[in-house]
């Protein structure tokens, strides 16, 4: 089948290549001249034949919102958009209905795997109706991963792949699986930071490796842990400053809307917030009231030396 797709860059770029592969034709545009198939998104629907499919892969927010309006002024009834970003899903819902007022169907996929994803396979999660969710198969299916086997050699259907629900469903499951990602990435990390910090760890990397086999916290982001230790054993060309995609924070705000506990989660973000902050406020006020009440030690922001009250 054709598929136009909006926004080639490491995403982009890789799933189109990788939806090439599997023998369907991709029309690409993206802003840099150099990667793009046609030069605006007339000529790209243009270039499709109907009823087409149109995947947007540019950043959440208003540049989703604008390609996804220009695109409801340009398509005709039967046409389908996908929104494979990290919108929130509440922008689906909105989207959905000027979508359908034009006859146009609309879809939101989750997609993961990032820069790995070409090679590996990308896992989705998809929301809207099984009609548009039908037509967009053939592309689902080049996208996702191989599909596992059981210990008797049968492929095991469903891994990396879910017609979620609809509309919007597709984007509420990305984004408590990247809230899942926050707490795991925020416990590998204290983990290490632990193992660094002793001095009976000889072999900080060396430990972190042999997790990957055999034990029950092995994953895919503690291989990729290793292979960042494997490039720079001690994280010395990297400072400690984690952005966050808003993703987490919309989990944990529907946790508080829907009373779902989520302490993990919830701590795993407000870290993030405190690698940006090089003299944390927070700590400032602990250490002052330390002093005040027990008269501890504090330290002096220029001499950096302790100092007790008098």
């Amino acid at each position: 089948m054709q598929l136009g797709l909006i926004g080639l860059g490491k995403m982009g770029g890789n799933m189109a290549e990788r939806v090439r592969r599997a023998g369907h034709e991709v029309v690409g545009f993206d802003h840099h001249p150099e990667r793009r198939d046609v030069d605006s998104l007339p000529a790209l629907v243009e270039a499709l034949s109907a009823p087409r499919v149109v995947w947007v892969m540019v950043p959440a927010g208003e540049p989703t919102r604008a390609t996804v309006k220009e695109l409801a002024g340009l398509l005709e009834p039967g046409d389908v958009i996908v929104d494979g970003g990290n919108s929130k899903y509440t922008d689906d819902q909105v989207h959905d209905v000027l979508c359908r007022e034009k006859g146009i169907g609309y879809l939101d996929a989750g997609v993961s795997g990032g820069v790995w994803g070409l090679e590996n396979g990308y896992a989705l999660m998809v929301g809207g109706t099984r009609e548009d969710v039908a037509k967009v198969q053939p592309v689902f299916d080049a996208l996702k991963p191989p599909s596992p086997k059981d210990e008797s050699g049968q492929e095991m259907p469903g891994a990396g792949f879910v017609h979620a629900g609809p509309v919007g469903a597709g984007h509420f499951s990305k984004m408590v699986h990247n809230g899942i990602e926050y707490a795991m990435m925020q416990a590998y990390g204290e983990g290490y930071e632990l193992l660094a910090a002793v001095d009976l760890i000889e072999d900080v990397p060396g430990v972190v490796k042999s997790w990957t086999q055999g034990t029950v916290i092995r994953s895919w982001l503690l291989d990729l842990l290793v292979r960042a230790l494997e490039e720079d054993p001690a994280l010395e060309k990297i400072t400690g400053y984690a952005e966050d995609s808003g993703e987490g924070r919309w989990t944990v705000e529907q946790a508080i809307e829907n009373a779902v506990p989520m302490p993990a989660i919830a701590a795993s973000l407000f870290a993030r917030f405190s690698s940006r902050q090089e003299d944390s406020p927070t700590m400032k006020a602990v250490a002052a009231l330390r002093q005040q009440f027990g008269g501890h030690a504090v330290h002096a922001v220029r001499e950096q030396e302790a100092e007790r009250p008098a």
